[in-house]
């Protein structure tokens, strides 16, 4: 190698060019990760009419569906912040998807056994690894370039998270509700099929990660703080107060999702299970284009305003649904789709930003509070059991009441 070569090798503006190559292509790997659980996320909806219908279970039992799934993110989270900490983003992202796909295998003895119970087991596995995926990429995306801007990356990648999420409904009512399939001579459920599907897809995803470079990032300590003046976690209002308005905001997502095609039934008169479910598809159609849209508006509208304005809305549609209207009500309930898309992320990002060598803990600690999604629906179905499916939409109400004032707590940050 030439001298005037070597000398380019160790230049600055090429260092940094190469850096950015890597970042790119690190976020654009990991916004796979994003589709591919707004995937499962969209299928679990319809998992909780079709064990209805095949279980025979009420819909608070149906309830137990979301407690599985979004229990394991309380107990998963934090130990793979710890093991993130100690390994880094890739490892945790690995282990993500090794639980991921067996998860999605143990569907298969799961239908073989009938019940109720080996469903929640796997749906529990499952979830374990996509809260390891999810506590790794919302971190690394966020962290993957200029730290002002990382609502507006993070969207853009939960954006992707969205367009899974349309599918998902679309995949569950397409075929979930079909006759079993017969395949050599085994007769097995649809769910199956699906999931051993998702499992195939999430093994070729494992070795790709596996040969694939990721730059790791290491955070650093603010520059207004020093080693010894690092104050406590629990003292940062902008995260403890992300802590309260992720977990109403997850709680609402998961229950409107999962009464969903319940609410539609009850609301729209010759409506059926497959036509609700396909309702729901467009809800999250237009919780997708909600989020590629807010990743444009954030370059104009402060991510803190968006996030205030659009609980805002979603506080009227939610009392629109309250209301019981025929029709009108269900279409109000999507339509809240398309407002809480920028929540997540953008609650997210407000939380971690500016701490330093705590935002692994941190992330940790919001990806913990998607247990809100555990037990909000367990109140919402108890409530449609016993008042009817349109007071079941209070809580999500009341929620996004706290998100607003979360919001309005946070002070402006200032834009480039």
């Amino acid at each position: 190698m030439s001298t005037r070569t070597e000398a380019l090798e160790r230049s600055p503006v090429i260092r940094k060019s190469r850096v950015v190559t890597a970042n790119q292509f690190a976020f654009i790997l990991v916004t796979s990760l994003f589709f591919m659980w707004g995937l499962s996320h969209g299928l679990l909806d319809v998992l909780n009419k079709h064990f209805q219908d095949t279980l025979h279970i009420s819909q608070a039992q149906s309830g137990l569906v979301q407690t599985a799934y979004f229990g394991a993110y309380f107990f998963v989270a934090l130990p793979v912040g710890l093991f993130m900490e100690r390994f880094g983003y890739r490892a945790g992202i690995l282990v993500g998807l090794a639980l991921f796909a067996t998860g999605a295998l143990l569907f298969l003895p799961a239908s073989w056994a009938g019940t109720f119970a080996p469903f929640l087991i796997a749906l529990f596995v499952l979830a374990c690894g996509l809260a390891c995926l999810e506590t790794a990429a919302n971190l690394y995306a966020a962290a993957l370039g200029d730290p002002a801007k990382s609502e507006q990356r993070l969207t853009l990648a939960q954006s992707f998270n969205g367009l899974g999420a349309f599918m998902g409904p679309l995949i569950g009512g397409s075929v979930f509700f079909l006759p079993d399939f017969n395949i050599a001579g085994v007769d097995i459920q649809p769910v199956s099929v699906t999931y051993i599907a998702l499992a195939a897809v999430v093994v070729l995803m494992f070795l790709v990660f596996a040969r694939a470079h990721l730059p790791e990032i290491r955070e650093q300590i603010p520059v207004e703080q020093s080693v010894n003046t690092v104050s406590s976690l629990w003292r940062k209002r902008n995260f403890t107060g992300a802590l309260i308005a992720q977990f109403c905001y997850v709680g609402s997502y998961v229950g409107i999702g999962a009464f969903f095609i319940n609410f539609t039934i009850d609301h729209w008169p010759g409506m059926t299970a497959q036509n609700a479910a396909y309702l729901l598809s467009l809800g999250m159609l237009a919780y997708m284009v909600g989020r590629f849209a807010g990743t444009w508006i954030m370059r104009y509208i402060p991510a803190r305003t968006l996030l205030i304005l659009n609980s805002l809305v979603s506080i009227v549609l939610c009392a629109v649904a309250v209301m019981g209207i025929t029709k009108v009500s269900p279409l109000a309930i999507a339509a809240i789709y398309l407002f809480m898309s920028t929540l997540y992320p953008t609650i997210f990002a407000m939380g971690i930003r500016g701490l330093g060598t705590q935002t692994k803990k941190a992330g940790s600690f919001l990806v913990m509070a998607l247990v809100g999604g555990a037990f909000l629906p367990l109140a919402m179905g108890a409530l449609a059991d016993h008042f009817g499916s349109a007071w079941a939409f209070s809580v999500p109400l009341i929620c996004f009441v706290v998100i607003a004032w979360y919001g309005l707590s946070q002070p402006p940050v200032a834009r480039a």
